[in-house]
């Protein structure tokens, strides 16, 4: 059972920077790809990143591409998620999800979630 706690989510106005964190429980941490997600209210959570279990390669949703940059340190069992050039569009809360198998963009593939943290930009 893999526990996923993330942070570093706030209030940011429209152009500025948050940096997310995720930090797991498991020592075999470098065995799961890792992904987030986001929810926006009244719509489905979405795809944002994913990351291969040893960090070298990852796919980012088209909506990030070239302002967020996924990366893992599986020395400190702990993913970040860098957010760049912020957009009104991008508040949501903000998901963890961790997959032994699978870096995939379905929610579905992930098996393990963390309890999300809020991220709002103001225009």
């Amino acid at each position: 059972q893999v526990q996923l706690v993330e942070s570093g989510g706030g209030l940011v106005q429209a152009g500025g920077s948050l940096r997310l964190s995720c930090a797991a429980s498991e020592r075999t941490f470098s065995s799961y790809a890792m992904g987030w997600f986001r929810q926006a209210p009244g719509k489905e959570r979405e795809f944002v990143v994913a990351i291969s279990r040893s960090g070298g390669s990852t796919r980012y949703a088209d909506s990030v591409k070239g302002r967020f940059t996924f990366s893992r340190d599986n020395a400190k069992n702990t993913v970040y998620l860098q957010m760049n050039s912020l957009k009104p569009e991008d508040t949501a809360v903000y998901y963890c999800a961790a997959d032994p198998l699978y870096w995939g963009v379905a929610p579905t593939e992930y098996d393990y979630w963390g309890q999300g943290t809020q991220v709002t930009v103001s225009s």
